[in-house]
């Protein structure tokens, strides 16, 4: 677990869900990982958390609204005053249109929130991330999808997630191809993932989470954070502009013994 001795790496959406298990993964593999966040209460607990876990430890914290073009700006600078080198950057962080307030607002207002924090950041982050990797010599990028963008699913969240986590697949192989060969570029595309809405989604999505996966069950965050890690690594330095799956085998009909 040591692969990642030495290195830097920023991770957005770090403070909850699958961006805090990242950051426990990456520093349990040995890097210093800089934790960004939106409240600082959080953003020091992580930080705590990760000192006395890992090989490694965190970096420094950074809180900055990325739903606005000047929070994205403020992440990047703050990130250079932080840590002059950066040897990756995973940006996790999305919108939470499924629970919490944000579930309350009507199809136009989820799909603003989406468009602004998972697709518009990305797009800002990647470039300026990217930009500065390749400046520095190379490194390591990697965004998140969704396994659905291209199936489709039915429904308001289904049609919100397959448009905007579609564009974001589509961005990720762009950018690797802008960023080549310095720089790797890559998407994870979760599948059903047990975070703060799995915990609380009815018998009747359980069910589906579970019957829709090869392997029988719900992922995880850890799952999720395996894979960024594996694409972060030297084990993967020949991986990029790749969109990778981690859904357990998406079950899209009966399957035969």
């Amino acid at each position: 677990m040591g692969d990642l001795d030495g290195q830097t790496i920023l991770v957005t959406g770090a403070t909850s869900g699958i961006g805090r298990s990242v950051a426990q993964q990456l520093t349990a593999a040995g890097a210093a990982v800089v934790i960004h966040g939106r409240r600082q209460e959080a953003a020091a607990a992580v930080a705590e958390q990760l000192a006395v876990q890992g090989r490694g430890a965190a970096a420094g914290t950074i809180l900055a609204d990325l739903a606005t073009p000047a929070g994205c700006e403020q992440l990047v600078t703050a990130a250079a005053d932080i840590c002059p080198r950066l040897d990756a950057v995973c940006l996790i962080a999305g919108a939470d249109t499924l629970t919490g307030p944000a579930a309350r607002l009507d199809f136009a207002g989820k799909l603003q929130l989406l468009t602004d924090i998972d697709l518009r950041s990305t797009l800002l982050l990647g470039r300026a991330f990217g930009q500065r990797l390749s400046a520095s010599g190379g490194g390591s990028l990697v965004t998140i999808g969704w396994d659905q963008a291209t199936v489709g699913m039915a429904g308001d969240s289904g049609e919100l997630f397959a448009a905007v986590k579609g564009a974001v697949m589509a961005f990720t192989k762009s950018l690797a191809k802008s960023l080549a060969p310095s720089v790797r570029v890559n998407c994870v595309a979760p599948g059903w993932i047990k975070t703060a809405w799995g915990d609380q989604a009815s018998d009747e999505w359980q069910n589906r989470a579970v019957r829709e996966s090869l392997v029988g069950r719900w992922g995880e965050p850890e799952d999720i954070a395996a894979a960024v890690h594996w694409l972060v690594s030297p084990q993967a330095s020949f991986v990029t502009g790749q969109v990778i799956n981690i859904n357990g085998g998406f079950r899209t009909g009966p399957i035969g013994r």
